[in-house]
């Protein structure tokens, strides 16, 4: 991913980058969390480089707003378009409707079960081992818990099947009980932290960690920890969420699995720039993916990084962070903290 799609799709298709004025249409699925205002700027980023222009829509977590939207989009005249579905198989007929307009498909960070749509994103079934490996060796034994995302998001499953992965053997000995497991609809902290009180009142407050798979259900779930005077066991997360990482220096979250959106903002926006100038899904993609439903898709996974407090600092040199902001409300602490 360090060298840049345009320049090598650029040599295959032969056309000029500078030559184009072309929009690129971005539907998001719910643009109210922090992470997708990174990703919103590597993408414009990357298509002002191109010479492409961006619009956007919300779909405010709506599946029936987001296919009006990619209407919308489509019928203003976009070239291309990047979609970050809210519902993987209610988006098909937006696929559809830019496929018939010859305008070619992003499935951004979320899958949509498509052949027509380049699925570009994170590795999602390591993310979920980084998760279960980091609260495993913070808590390797007890009762764990297991907040999910979204039922619509295929994200969720890929995450949890990752989990599994590494705690299959800790449970198959007995040493780890699930005891309490539910998905979170739309991601919604409010909804992780709603679904982690009933747990602690189903289980009388016996949980020992808890494997949340996004940073926004890490918050919901640490927020209802922290009422019950729970906080600080064991918690996981990812996308390197501001308030995320600050907690990982506070001790309140165990990981952060860190997606560095600038990079995956860019790629996705040097891939539409490249498409819209004749390159193919096969040109852009890097590897071929089979879904859960068995459909073979173009792909281009990026390499995630867990963030602990072990190596805390690997985010403020990055400059995803600034110090103040990771380390507020800290004394001592671990690097750069201390």
């Amino acid at each position: 991913m360090r060298t840049s799609i345009i320049a090598a799709v650029a040599l295959t298709v032969g056309f000029a980058t500078s030559a184009l004025a072309q929009t690129v249409g971005v539907s998001w699925s719910n643009f109210q969390e922090e992470r997708w205002k990174t990703d919103e700027a590597a993408i414009v980023g990357a298509l002002e480089a191109g010479g492409a222009e961006y619009i956007s829509a919300d779909a405010q977590s709506s599946a029936a707003k987001q296919l009006s939207d990619v209407e919308s989009l489509i019928a203003q005249g976009v070239d291309a378009l990047i979609i970050l579905a809210q519902d993987t198989q209610a988006i098909i007929p937006a696929v559809e409707a830019a496929a018939a307009e010859g305008i070619p498909v992003i499935a951004y960070d979320r899958l949509i079960e498509d052949a027509r749509a380049l699925y570009i994103t994170f590795d999602n079934v390591e993310v979920g081992r980084m998760q279960a490996r980091a609260v495993f060796a913070a808590q390797p034994s007890g009762n764990y818990v297991m907040i999910k995302g979204s039922p619509t998001d295929p994200n969720a499953d890929f995450l949890r099947g990752g989990q599994q992965e590494i705690l299959q053997a800790a449970i198959d000995a007995g040493d780890i009980t699930i005891v309490g497991e539910a998905y979170t609809d739309g991601w919604i902290p409010a909804n992780a932290q709603r679904n982690m009180e009933q747990i602690l009142t189903a289980t009388d407050n016996n949980v020992d960690a808890v494997v949340a798979s996004n940073d926004g259900t890490a918050g919901g779930v640490v927020a209802a920890l922290t009422a019950q005077g729970m906080d600080g066991i064991p918690v996981s997360g990812q996308d390197g969420d501001h308030a995320a990482l600050n907690r990982v220096a506070k001790g309140t979250q165990t990981v952060s699995v860190w997606k560095d959106a600038r990079e995956l903002g860019r790629a996705a926006g040097e891939a539409a720039v490249a498409m819209i100038g004749g390159a193919s899904l096969s040109d852009v993609g890097q590897t071929k993916f089979t879904t859960p439903g068995g459909v073979e898709v173009d792909a281009m996974f990026l390499a995630p990084i867990p963030v602990t407090q072990e190596n805390l600092s690997v985010v403020s040199d990055a400059g995803w962070i600034d110090v103040d902001t990771l380390c507020q409300g800290v004394e001592g602490g671990p690097a750069p903290c201390n």
